[in-house]
């Protein structure tokens, strides 16, 4: 096991190393400072500001609604705290699909404004030509292929993607497009473990998986989902390691009761 705490910071290179060396890369998402602080110091390798955003900070039921600036938001707020992980940021909906001139200046202000490390888009060969202009900006660019939550209406529903054989084919060979344009990484959202494990395998750059088993080179969650914040979202693909939601309630109660009961403040607590 490579002891990746010599790293004083990741970069997109440093992901390519733990990859030749076989050491797996943790990402979890994060949307704002205190988590991200939390979670730097943890010493999670990457965190993506994700346009899940829109579901567990916003309240939305699709990542469609989140905006460029509300992106930005996010992610300036996350590099505030920062001071080792890799921050990826992904262009929400409508920023780059079909319009590579747009990619590029939405990307241009997400490193601006927000001051990120990389990008993340959704799709393999239909946008290709949004990567290759921001990747001549000297942007990097993560790639996302399986289920993509962006195209939900185009799909109808978040099932396992790729289980036949032509789906399963074009994915491989979305794969290798990305590689070849220059993305520096990879995502495969909710697709078969072996399909997982053959793109890895023909792949030199790292391939991160949700739902997508154990033969990638790393792994991402959704913090809220993980934490045990959120509740209603149950994949298979999720490990709760924790009940949050649970203990937030208990202590907000307890506060509660407290104030209620006039406990708090105590003498020790006033001046």
């Amino acid at each position: 096991m490579t002891d990746v705490s010599r790293y004083s910071k990741i970069t997109t290179h440093v992901l390519q190393e733990l990859k030749l060396r076989g050491e797996k890369i943790a990402m979890l998402t994060a949307y704002d400072y205190s988590m991200a602080q939390l979670l730097d110091e943890s010493g999670v390798e990457v965190i993506l500001v994700g346009d899940s955003a829109s579901n567990v900070m916003a309240g939305h039921t699709t990542t469609l609604p989140i905006t460029l600036d509300q992106m930005i938001y996010h992610a300036a707020s996350v590099m505030r705290a920062v001071k080792r992980a890799l921050v990826v940021v992904d262009l929400p909906f409508g920023t780059y699909q079909g319009n590579s001139i747009e990619a590029l200046n939405s990307s241009i202000r997400i490193m601006k404004e927000a001051g990120a490390n990389a990008v993340k888009l959704e799709g393999g060969k239909e946008i290709l030509e949004s990567i290759d202009r921001i990747l001549s900006a000297g942007i990097p660019v993560m790639g996302h292929l399986g289920l993509t939550p962006q195209s939900i209406h185009k799909f109808g529903t978040y099932i396992v993607r790729a289980t036949d054989k032509e789906e399963a084919g074009k994915l491989i060979d979305d794969a290798h497009l990305l590689e070849e344009a220059g993305c520096f990484s990879i995502i495969l959202e909710k697709i078969p473990a072996s399909l997982a494990k053959k793109v890895t395998s023909e792949l030199k750059i790292p391939i991160i998986g949700i739902g997508a088993g154990p033969h990638v080179d790393g792994q991402v969650l959704v913090l809220h989902d993980m934490l045990g914040i959120t509740q209603k979202f149950s994949p298979r693909f999720l490990r709760r390691y924790h009940n949050l939601s649970e203990e937030i309630k208990g202590s907000v109660k307890a506060y509660i009761s407290d104030v209620k009961s006039v406990d708090f403040p105590n003498e020790r607590e006033q001046y």
